[in-house]
């Protein structure tokens, strides 16, 4: 596996980047209502396309209206076939103005909440939403966003945002749609030493800037051009989170097994220790204060 896996540069001292997780209908829902001419034509040929035959529960009438909108204000020239698919979200490529992006649509109605809720209980983000379905899988698609915006502040490498509407989230496509980037599980390890402090040093940096991956394991890190990325930020949850300690004990676990694996010795507690031997970014304590108004571009 070519390159050293070079660790990304911080940004300033990542600061209170949490967003509110505003839930009101927005112009993608009011454009699915009106359903006027334009994209009543632009969801005949979506739903037409080849390449984006898939189940209905991904492009229901509010979603295409989402896309619609991306469309609209200049995010996306032209919609491709997916990516990778799953339970809870289905990705496709898409060409923006200047390169191919990610399109990551979270499926409202096939999204399972026994998967969900360990990481919402205890979130203040999530605090009135409730168990509606549609409101907590909008209010996930925002915390994604939020998460990956402030991991990459904390210089964590993690695919760069670029705009959320409704239940889709649009940001960088690490490799290329057909020649997608590979997962660590699927590669062979050539330096594990190295690959292993990387992720180490992610963790850590998360951590200090006041975030725990939640399910950070070998299929969650993927590999692009000798470079690590962490991917699949939406269940990242805060330190002060009641699950955070054992959130962070299991991603510690998995890490030191998989690299356990590739012929290291490694303890688990001394990862925790070494993770937690950041301090916590303060303003990452949402409990006392709201969370601003997310900015126009990611209505």
């Amino acid at each position: 596996m070519p390159g050293e896996f070079g660790l990304a540069e911080p940004d300033d001292v990542p600061g209170d980047e949490w967003e509110e997780l505003d839930v009101s209908d927005t112009d993608a829902d009011r454009i699915a209502r009106r359903q006027d001419r334009e994209f009543d034509e632009f969801r005949k040929r979506v739903k037409d396309a080849d390449q984006l035959k898939v189940e209905g529960s991904v492009f229901d009438e509010a979603t295409l209206a989402a896309i619609y909108k991306l469309v609209q204000d200049g995010y996306i020239n032209a919609f491709g076939g997916p990516i990778s698919t799953g339970k809870e979200a289905h990705v496709f490529e898409a060409l923006a103005p200047e390169k191919e992006v990610a399109v990551k649509i979270y499926r409202i109605n096939a999204t399972d909440f026994s998967q969900m809720r360990e990481y919402l209980e205890g979130d203040p983000r999530f605090d009135g939403i409730g168990s509606d379905k549609k409101a907590v899988v909008l209010a996930w698609t925002r915390k994604e966003f939020a998460n990956l915006s402030r991991a990459r502040k904390a210089g964590v490498r993690v695919p760069e945002t670029i705009a959320v509407e409704r239940n889709v989230l649009l940001m960088e496509l690490v490799g290329q749609a057909d020649e997608r980037a590979r997962r660590l599980a699927e590669v062979t390890v050539e330096n594990p030493q190295t690959a292993y402090e990387v992720v180490r040093e992610y963790t850590r940096r998360l951590y200090a800037a006041g975030l725990i991956h939640g399910d950070l394991s070998e299929y969650n890190l993927i590999i692009h051009e000798g470079e690590l990325y962490v991917i699949d930020l939406g269940q990242a949850v805060t330190v002060h989170h009641p699950n955070a300690r054992s959130f962070l004990e299991r991603d510690c676990r998995n890490v030191a097994s998989f690299f356990s694996r590739q012929g290291l010795s490694l303890d688990p507690d001394d990862l925790i220790e070494y993770v937690t031997d950041a301090d916590p970014d303060p303003s990452s304590d949402l409990s006392d204060s709201p969370p601003a108004d997310p900015p126009d571009r990611t209505r």
